[in-house]
């Protein structure tokens, strides 16, 4: 026991910053690198585009410039990024933040990157296109709740933490079934790489009251809308060969938006759709959070929260 102990407090010390959309992690991230030795690199699956800045809540140029943040404008929005990818570009990145005597602090909601991160990846299989075009036909013909269905009699553990229209996720569930015989679940469970080389602080930023995050979510989402969040994805479109079906377009905001601008629906449903796929975004990112057994809990509607988490770090990095 005594010699686990020494071997991780001489391995290198990285600080997770977690929260559902909404709770305040850019702002304190911020504050937190102006007071103490931290680069901020981003955890989250939409800042990697690059143009996409009103409907990621991109931090702005002048919140840049005081703090700069890694891992954000990464690639078009026609390209993909995957865990892997992220794994792939963060090893080197916090190894590289180390080397200069700094920490690093990593920031988002983006929780399968934190898990896979901290957990290391299993050995799944290459996408299978003509695999995946077959299951888009089936999707079409049954819908994406029928194949959750599908998946949660081969993939039971999988299919509970997915919801029924998270059509991405529950085709790649069925395309590792399909190619390898065996549940994602137990795929994940296997044949990982290395764990992380670090020592690690993870701070959650959780809601004591719901309604509250409900409520500033609805506040941004209007933000966004009066920013050019049409404007924004018009531009985009006119820019890029863009579908609804590529994973830049299924981020929340843009989805909706795409929706009413080819005349699905009217405004008021699309705001009222995005608002609520927003609030259940941030419902799966707090499941996941209450998940994480050595996550240390603040409330981020806390009006310590500044002071409570300076003085976290500190005690961590002391």
């Amino acid at each position: 026991m005594v010699e686990s102990i020494n071997a991780e407090v001489s391995l290198p010390s990285a600080i997770f910053l977690m929260g559902p959309t909404a709770s305040g992690k850019t702002a304190a991230a911020v504050t937190l690198s102006q007071k103490f030795p931290l680069e901020i690199i981003s955890v989250d699956s939409a800042l990697v585009y690059r143009e996409m800045d009103i409907g990621t809540a991109k931090p702005d140029a002048a919140t840049l410039a005081v703090a700069p943040h890694h891992l954000i404008d990464l690639i078009a929005p026609t390209e993909v990024y995957s865990a892997a990818q992220f794994r792939a570009d963060v090893l080197p990145l916090m190894a590289d933040i180390t080397a200069r005597g700094r920490v690093p602090l990593l920031v988002g909601g983006t929780m399968l990157y934190f898990k896979a991160l901290r957990e290391g990846l299993s050995d799944l299989p290459q996408a299978d296109a003509g695999l995946r075009a077959e299951l888009e036909r089936d999707a079409a013909e049954r819908g994406w709740a029928a194949l959750h269905d599908d998946l949660a009699l081969l993939d039971p553990v999988t299919a509970a933490r997915l919801q029924p229209t998270d059509s991405q996720r529950i085709q790649r569930a069925l395309e590792v079934v399909r190619l390898t015989g065996k549940p994602m679940s137990e795929a994940w469970a296997q044949g990982r790489e290395a764990a992380l080389p670090f020592r690690v602080l993870s701070l959650a930023l959780m809601p004591s009251d719901r309604q509250v995050l409900h409520d500033r979510i609805a506040q941004r989402f209007d933000v966004m809308l009066g920013m050019g969040l049409l404007e924004e994805l018009t531009g985009l479109r006119e820019r890029y060969d863009l579908n609804p079906e590529l994973p830049s377009m299924r981020c929340v905001g843009y989805r909706q938006a795409w929706s009413y601008q080819v005349g699905e629906y009217g405004y008021d449903e699309m705001r009222d759709r995005g608002i609520f796929a927003t609030r259940q975004l941030a419902k799966r990112q707090l499941t996941w959070l209450r998940s994480m057994a050595d996550a240390v809990v603040l409330d981020c509607l806390n009006a310590r929260l500044e002071s409570l988490l300076g003085n976290r770090v500190d005690d961590f990095l002391s």
